[in-house]
C-alpha cells in the first residue's frame, strides 16, 4: 500500500440520518459560540445546569471517541490527523475563536470530550463527525499513515474501545485504504453504474424490437399546415 494510507472507522446500524438527530445542532453557535444565544434547535442537549453547551446538540454529544495506534516492527507508526476535515467546514462553519464550553458535563455522557483550550475550527474529529452520513452504514476519516506498507508485513493495531455500539446492535470496523486520481474504492458505485447501464441497454433493445415489429406510420403530408392552406384556397 503506497502512502498516504487512509484510516477510516466504520459504523453499521447507526442512523445519523434520523430527523431529530440531524436537526439537533446550531450552525450559528458553531460559528459564533456564546455570542449566539438561541440554541433551542439543540434540544435536549442545549443546556446543562442552567448554562449553555458549546457545541450543543445530539450530534456533538455523541462524538465518536475510539482511538487507534499502529505498530510496525515494534515501532509505532506516525499517524497524521491534520487536514482530515473539509477545508470549507474548517474555514466557514466552525469558529476560529469559539471554544468548547460546559461540554459533556452532564450526568449522561454520550461520547468523546473536547479540549476546552482548542477552538472548534481545529477540533477536526468533531468537524468530521458533524458532517452526518446519509446511510446507516458509513465511514469517516480518522487519519493517514504517511509511509508505504509492504505486502506480508504485520501491523499491530491497538484499539481503545470507548464508544458504545452494543446497546443498539451496532458494529464498528477499521478500514485502511488508498486513493488514486479516481478516488477511493467504492463497490457500490461500480455495481450501481453496471446495473443502470445494463437496464438502459435492455430497455433500448425492447423499444427497438417494438419499433421493428410495429413501426410508426409516417405522417400524411396533406396535414402540413401550408398544404392545408393551399388546398383551402
Amino acid at each position: 500500500m503506497k502512502a498516504p494510507i487512509y484510516i477510516y472507522y466504520q459504523l453499521d446500524n447507526y442512523y445519523q440520518n434520523h430527523r431529530r438527530y440531524v436537526k439537533s445542532r446550531s450552525e450559528n453557535q458553531l460559528m459564533y459560540g456564546l455570542k449566539y444565544n438561541d440554541s433551542s434547535s439543540c434540544k435536549p442537549e442545549d443546556t446543562n445546569n442552567g448554562l449553555p453547551i458549546v457545541p450543543c446538540g445530539l450530534i456533538a454529544w455523541s462524538l465518536f471517541n475510539d482511538t487507534y495506534t499502529f505498530v510496525h516492527q515494534s515501532v509505532e507508526l506516525k499517524l497524521n490527523r491534520k487536514n482530515i476535515a473539509w477545508k470549507s467546514d474548517r474555514d466557514h462553519k466552525f469558529g476560529k475563536h469559539v471554544f468548547p464550553f460546559n461540554f459533556q458535563n452532564g450526568t449522561l455522557i454520550g461520547g468523546g470530550g473536547l479540549d476546552p483550550n482548542i477552538p472548534l475550527s481545529d477540533q477536526e474529529d468533531l468537524i468530521v463527525w458533524m458532517r452526518t452520513a446519509a446511510l446507516p452504514s458509513f465511514r469517516k476519516l480518522y487519519g493517514r499513515i504517511e509511509e508505504d506498507l509492504e505486502a506480508d508485513e504485520v501491523i499491530v493495531v491497538n484499539v481503545v474501545n470507548n464508544y458504545n455500539t452494543y446497546s443498539f446492535g451496532g458494529k464498528k470496523k477499521l478500514v485502511l485504504s488508498t486513493s488514486s486520481w479516481l478516488g477511493g474504492k467504492n463497490d457500490f458505485l461500480g455495481l450501481a453504474y453496471i446495473a443502470v447501464g445494463s437496464s438502459s441497454i435492455f430497455v433500448s433493445f425492447v423499444f427497438l424490437m417494438l419499433h421493428v415489429k410495429n413501426p410508426r406510420p409516417r405522417g400524411d403530408a396533406a396535414y402540413i399546415i401550408w398544404n392545408r392552406k393551399s388546398t383551402t384556397n
